[in-house]
């Protein structure tokens, strides 16, 4: 095991500590997982009192009684995720049964089938969702079941996911290790992560074309231009946004959002092909990621959309 598995290791170790211990001690710890429990910062000293923990029948009963009581498998396996056993919650459509609008999940969708990661879908509404999804995890979604875990909000997922199913086996979604490759993804990031609020803000706002339909237009707009200023300068014939040569979880995030742009403006707006044709940088982007095998395996009808706005 590598120096990195053993880290993680470790922390998947202490969070079931955690989640067993939520089941079994008044002091209020939360037994759902957030964002940060795949991230600690666990010291040596912490690894193993984990590890002492854990090796002790008590413990592993513990444990057990706590898959049990969220709803989990029973089967007990070591601290490395393997394939196999994924389940994805995620918002269902109007009908109730097929799958709903959330560019979050699709994003999901989109890292599992890129990296070839056998997984089933379960569109769930509030009536429809498990018992252990509400009391456990307060009915988040997507949420990705792996067996004994659970975790919800996307770009945890996502990490987990490109943390534990790494090439050669699996596809990379990441940058490279070089110093140039990471700060050129950072500044793709911070550009991207400034597309869907104001996409929300200028699609959800009414009148058309008062003042502040204007003003949120315009807000989108500079969003837009610095995301074809960034395309503009990647060096490859084929730029995707996090760095130009390969897609990245960056660019799975971002592809649905742009759908949801796209549609939005179609159908609310009325002005997207005005809109979008003065930007061919990023035109030609979406034009390449919405082709993607991985995003059209994924995809929900432009009526889904506007039904979920």
């Amino acid at each position: 095991m590598t120096i990195k598995s053993a880290v993680f290791s470790s922390i998947f170790l202490f969070h079931w500590t955690r989640t067993a211990l939520a089941f079994i001690t008044p002091s209020g710890i939360s037994s759902s997982i957030s964002s940060s429990s795949l991230f600690i910062n666990n010291s040596a000293e912490s690894s193993s009192a984990t590890t002492a923990f854990l090796t002790s029948s008590s413990s592993t009963t513990l444990l057990q009684a706590a898959a049990r009581s969220r709803g989990l498998e029973r089967q007990m396996e070591g601290a490395t995720p393997t394939e196999g056993g994924m389940t994805l919650y995620l918002k269902a459509g109007p009908d109730g049964v097929s799958i709903g609008d959330c560019p979050f999940a699709q994003y999901i969708r989109m890292v599992l089938l890129e990296k070839n990661l056998e997984h089933d879908v379960r569109p769930s509404t509030q009536d429809t969702k498990p018992s252990w999804l509400i009391d456990h995890y307060e009915g988040k979604m997507p949420a990705l079941r792996h067996r004994k875990e659970c975790y919800t909000e996307s770009d945890v997922i996502a990490q987990y996911l490109e943390f534990f199913f790494q090439e050669p086996t699996y596809p990379s979604l990441t940058v490279g290790d070089s110093e140039e490759e990471k700060e050129q993804y950072q500044v793709a990031s911070e550009i991207a992560s400034k597309l869907f609020p104001a996409v929300a803000k200028y699609l959800k706002h009414t009148p058309d074309g008062d003042d502040d339909d204007q003003e949120l237009l315009q807000n989108l707009q500079n969003v837009l231009q610095e995301m074809d200023d960034h395309l503009s300068n990647q060096k490859t014939d084929t730029p995707f946004f996090g760095n130009g040569e390969n897609i990245t979880l960056l660019d799975c995030s971002l592809a649905p959002k742009l759908y949801h742009m796209t549609v939005g403006m179609k159908h609310f707006k009325k002005n997207e092909d005005t809109v979008l044709g003065q930007y061919p940088s990023l035109k030609k982007y979406i034009d390449m990621m919405f082709d993607r095998e991985s995003f059209q395996e994924s995809l929900y009808g432009e009526e889904v959309v506007v039904w979920g706005w």
